[in-house]
C-alpha cells in the first residue's frame, strides 16, 4: 500500500469519525464542509509550510526550499545522511543545497523536533485555522467549546495518521501544484490574471498545469 493510500483510508476510516464524534458532542450537530475542509488539509501536509501567495513563483519556490529543508533537518536531528536517503538525494547535494539556501544547520540540531510532536502541531494548526472560518456562523459559546477541544482532538488525530516521508522532487512537485493552484483560485481560474500574479509566462503556466494535472 503507498503512503499516500495508507493516509487517505486513515483519514476517511478513523480522522472522519473523530471529528463527527466532537462536532456532535459540541455542537449538536455536524458540518459536512468543514469536515471536508480539514480533512484536504490533512492530505496535503505541505500545506502546513506558510508561504505567502503573493510571491513570485520563484521567490516562492525558492522560500519553499529553504522551509521544507530546515523542517526536514529538524525532524531528523540534523542527520544528513539519513535525511539524503529520505530525499533521494546523495550526501554532498544535500549539503550543496544547504549552503546554497543559506541555511545553519548548527541552529536546525539545536531545534530538534521528533515526528510525533510535529504531527501533532500541524494537526493542531490546520484544525484551528479551519474552524477560524465558521467564526461568524457558529454561535461564539459553541465555538468556544470547540477550540476548547482543539488539543486533545489534534493529539488524537495525529495518532491515527501514519508518518509522512516525502523525496526532495516530490515536495517540489507538490509545492508547485498546491502554490500554482491557489494562484489560479484567488484570479477566478483565469490562467493568464494567475500567470501575471506570480510573474511567469501564460505558457509555462499552461504547460506545467497540464503536467502537473491542475484543473480548472
Amino acid at each position: 500500500m503507498s503512503e499516500k493510500k495508507g493516509l487517505e483510508e486513515a483519514i476517511k476510516d478513523k480522522v472522519a469519525p473523530l471529528l463527527e464524534e466532537s462536532m456532535e458532542k459540541q455542537w449538536g450537530i455536524t458540518i459536512p464542509k468543514l469536515e471536508s475542509e480539514l480533512t484536504d488539509k490533512l492530505k496535503h501536509p505541505l500545506l502546513q509550510l506558510y508561504i505567502p501567495s503573493n510571491l513570485s513563483f520563484s521567490a516562492a519556490k525558492e522560500l519553499f526550499k529553504s522551509e521544507f529543508l530546515k523542517r526536514e533537518l529538524k525532524l531528523h536531528a540534523g542527520n544528513v545522511s539519513q535525511l539524503a536517503k529520505i530525499l533521494g538525494m546523495d550526501r554532498r547535494s544535500v549539503h550543496r543545497t544547504i549552503r546554497k539556501l543559506g541555511i545553519d544547520i548548527k541552529e536546525t540540531r539545536e531545534q530538534i523536533q521528533s515526528l510525533e510532536d510535529y504531527q501533532k502541531d500541524w494537526v493542531d494548526r490546520a484544525l484551528r485555522s479551519t474552524l477560524d472560518q465558521y467564526k461568524e456562523i457558529i454561535q461564539p459559546q459553541k465555538m468556544e467549546k470547540m477550540y476548547q477541544e482543539v488539543e486533545h482532538l489534534s493529539e488524537s488525530i495525529a495518532k491515527v495518521l501514519p508518518l509522512q516521508e516525502i523525496t526532495w522532487k516530490e515536495a517540489e512537485k507538490e509545492f508547485e501544484r498546491q502554490f500554482l493552484s491557489q494562484a489560479l483560485k484567488e484570479n477566478n481560474n483565469s490562467i493568464k490574471r494567475a500567470a501575471d500574479a506570480v510573474k511567469i509566462r501564460t505558457e509555462t503556466l499552461q504547460r506545467k498545469m497540464k503536467k502537473l494535472r491542475i484543473e480548472v
